[in-house]
């Protein structure tokens, strides 16, 4: 039985692993600070915090610090590591939580999209709707449908024997794969991880693009979709999935929000005055 796995990364080339890990340092440095910042600012602001869009946001935040924080330490920490292992357990542990946070995140992203459907097309039934009830359980369904999303994969993936080879070829460990890895017949659970994953996916895209389609649609805005197409796949949708995503959020809603801005300003200013007191 092995007791480790070996991880590829995104390349093998030194130079190219030496400016992967400073770019990556310096994404999740921004990562934790831009999200953190978001977290800090909804939680110590009255009126953001007891906003339906804000509160959201702010959860949002945190399961995107999460996410980045099991992937990405690990990620830089190996380009300049000859030794990009991870214990077996650890890597049981890391696509525990993976699937966790990425099916509430998921489900997350779906409430958001509710939410703004309401405050865009009922804005005069929007607080009636979206009352704090409403948003506490909204946040608790998001995180249970998470846990039963890992749960459902899990629970067999721990019981598969390893034997053979133990190499992945990814930046952390990807469900799919680890499977495969195993010395026993993995064709009825690759089946379930691919339903179990593609269905939450469908279900959540397709909510998703119903809630903007109504939006767009009622202010006459034609959306435009780029998907990038060069790159492997499987790669590509790790770091946008650990790093990327993780990163825009906050650029998103902090620098293009004026509420962010104006309750940013409003901390720092009683901050000041509290130093300028004592």
């Amino acid at each position: 039985m092995i007791s480790e796995f070996v991880l590829l990364g995104l390349t093998n080339t030194w130079e190219l692993e030496l400016f992967f890990f400073f770019i990556f340092l310096l994404a999740y440095a921004a990562i934790m600070a831009g999200n953190l910042l978001i977290v800090v600012t909804i939680a110590l602001d009255s009126h953001l915090h007891s906003t339906p869009m804000y509160f959201l946001l702010g959860n949002l935040s945190f399961l995107d610090m999460s996410v980045s924080t099991i992937t990405t330490p690990k990620m830089v920490a190996d380009f300049v590591r000859e030794n990009k292992t991870i214990s077996l357990w650890g890597c049981m542990a890391q696509m525990f939580f993976l699937h966790f946070l990425g099916g509430s995140e998921m489900t997350l992203l779906i409430v958001m999209a509710v939410d703004r459907y309401f405050a865009i097309c009922k804005p005069l039934h929007y607080t009636t709707i979206m009352n704090h009830q409403v948003l506490r359980g909204s946040v608790l369904l998001s995180w249970a449908v998470g846990f039963v999303h890992t749960m459902s994969q899990m629970v067999f993936t721990i019981t598969l024997p390893f034997c053979g080879p133990n190499i992945v070829d990814n930046i952390f460990c990807d469900l799919p794969l680890v499977i495969k890895l195993a010395c026993t017949e993995t064709y009825v659970l690759e089946l379930l991880v691919i339903a179990d994953s593609g269905l939450l996916s469908f279900i959540s895209f397709i909510l998703l693009l119903i809630s903007y389609t109504v939006i767009l649609v009622t202010f006459d805005i034609n959306p435009l979709v780029v998907s990038p197409n060069n790159f492997s796949v499987d790669k590509f949708l790790s770091v946008f999935y650990s790093v990327i995503t993780p990163l825009l959020n906050p650029i998103i809603y902090t620098l293009r929000n004026q509420e962010m801005k104006a309750a940013m300003n409003r901390l720092r200013t009683q901050h000041v005055n509290s130093r300028k007191i004592f």
